[in-house]
């Protein structure tokens, strides 16, 4: 790899697929892996869902909410509100329901 390298996130065009375990609506997700950060078996890439809501369990990751607006319900807690410009954490085996109200887009890097 160049000592520096650029990801054009903008132009990268993520394909959708319907959610699974939906719990409202019809929404539908996706995500391209971008690149890796091998010293550290990181994954970094592009995720996106639109409106509706569907239940996940979750993997380590982070994010940054890059467009949309939604709320992350934990089972047995609350429900989380992210926004753009949000950096968020999830930890590994966290049951979540994802009430997504605008579509999402987000970065995120996960362990590969």
């Amino acid at each position: 790899m160049e000592p520096v390298a650029v990801f054009p996130l903008a132009e990268i065009v993520v394909l959708h697929e319907p959610a699974e375990a939906v719990v409202s609506g019809s929404p539908t997700t996706g995500a391209v892996a971008v690149t890796t950060l091998p010293g550290l078996g990181a994954e970094i890439g592009v995720w996106e869902m639109t409106a509706g809501a569907a239940r996940d369990v979750e993997a380590e990751e982070a994010f940054v909410l890059l467009s949309g607006r939604a709320e992350i319900e934990v089972e047995g807690g609350g429900r989380v509100p992210i926004g753009p410009g949000d950096l968020v954490r999830l930890a590994a085996g966290t049951r979540t329901v994802w009430h997504v109200t605008e579509p999402l887009r987000k970065v995120y890097v996960t362990g590969a």
